[in-house]
């Protein structure tokens, strides 16, 4: 087993041994059931099992999973030997999964459905991605109004501050849209550095293993935290478009303020 899935490692105790009523459990699913603890003995299907090793799947699926001996646990279930819900290959190479599916699919003797790993537990947690996707979109929502609010404020008051030297340099002759400019400039460097910030607080959260039901399988599926990149990416040049949104408004107005009104503050 661990060799085909080479990202699984032992973390405390063993492998299990053939033949025994031993159990090896993935570190989420230890943490989250209570017995599945290195040494305890839990009792279910009708036979007693040791828990003997404790395994870190690298935050995928397999840390929710609790593996044994198959022909102890058919035995224990009274199920027919040799009878699989799913079987796991690792093939030589991507391209060699067509050859594989013809050639499985075409044996009159099984009756399989023959995908990649990754795409099968993809499929098992549609409807878990589709709600966690959309309560990140409500809450990423939510946040981006309050950023726009905020850059608002921040811009307004900005420009009420400095409304002499807006004064002075209309009358020195830099035209509105240079003023416009010079305001949409520092609302990109107040919401890059609101970004930035933003960035560095979610970067701990980066490998954080925790889980969650799945409401197709009613199982407890496991996931970790994945901070990549293209994500924090997509965070600056979110949070560049909140600054532009709320640092245009205050820019244009201004921009479109009367030179003889301001200088009359002077």
């Amino acid at each position: 087993m661990l060799t085909i899935r080479k990202n699984v490692k032992i973390l405390e105790g063993r492998m299990f041994q053939p033949g025994l009523s031993e159990l090896v459990v993935g570190r989420n699913a230890s943490r989250t059931y209570s017995g599945l603890t290195l040494g305890n003995t839990v009792r279910f299907g009708g036979g007693n099992w040791t828990v003997v090793g404790i395994f870190d799947a690298g935050g995928s699926a397999f840390d929710s999973e609790v593996w044994s001996d198959a022909r102890v646990l058919d035995d224990v279930y009274k199920r027919p030997t040799n009878l699989f819900q799913s079987v796991t290959a690792r093939l030589t190479s991507p391209q060699a999964l067509q050859q594989f599916k013809d050639s499985v699919t075409s044996d009159p003797r099984l009756n399989v459905q023959v995908s990649r790993e990754i795409d099968y537990y993809a499929k098992q947690s549609t409807t878990l991605t589709t709600l966690i996707t959309v309560l990140g979109g409500l809450v990423a929502g939510v946040m981006a109004i309050g950023a726009i609010f905020g850059a608002l404020n921040t811009m307004y008051s900005a420009v009420s501050e400095r409304s002499r030297e807006i004064a002075t340099m209309r009358a020195l002759g830099f035209g509105g849209p240079s003023v416009v400019f010079s305001f949409l400039i520092e609302a990109l460097l107040v919401s890059f550095v609101g970004g930035l910030l933003g960035c560095l607080a979610v970067l701990p959260l980066n490998g954080l293993t925790t889980g969650a039901m799945n409401w197709q399988t009613f199982s407890h599926l496991a996931f970790a935290f994945r901070i990549t990149p293209e994500l924090l990416a997509g965070g600056i040049v979110f949070a560049l478009l909140m600054g532009i949104i709320g640092g245009l408004p205050p820019a244009i107005r201004a921009a479109r303020r009367p030179i003889a009104l301001a200088l009359r503050e002077l």
